[in-house]
């Protein structure tokens, strides 16, 4: 019983999304319809897309292969050194914004020094 509700509250969502993409409803007139936020249809929507486009892609008949054990070890490696290129990005951006911070630091104290300096010739008789 519990398995056909869903199935028809899908139908129902699949149908209030047609109605939205093809124009004939706002998508918040289908939020409304469907009980639930804007935020929440549009994730629906996303949802129902992304199924409705991968089920148009061309597939192999029959269960996908395992890959072999080269194939593996390949992204095995791929992974390890896109771990090693993330960790390194994010070093750099560590590197940059310690910079960005000194630069800006050693910019207030030359300003204060020439503060500093204008108020001391302005003492001066």
């Amino acid at each position: 019983m519990s398995d056909s509700r869903d199935k028809e509250h899908a139908r129902q969502r699949a149908a209030v999304v047609f109605a939205v993409r093809s124009g004939q409803i706002t998508a918040e007139e289908g939020a409304r319809r469907l009980g639930v936020s804007r935020k929440t249809y549009y994730e629906w929507e996303g949802r129902a897309l992304q199924a409705m486009t991968e089920a148009m892609e061309n597939k192999f008949p029959g269960r996908p292969g395992i890959p072999q054990d080269e194939e593996k070890q390949q992204l095995q490696k791929q992974i390890i050194e896109l771990h090693s290129k993330l960790f390194v990005a994010e070093k750099t951006v560590e590197v940059r914004d310690m910079l960005h911070a000194y630069e800006l630091q050693n910019a207030k104290v030359k300003k204060s020094a020439s503060v500093e300096k204008k108020q001391k010739q302005r003492k001066k008789p």
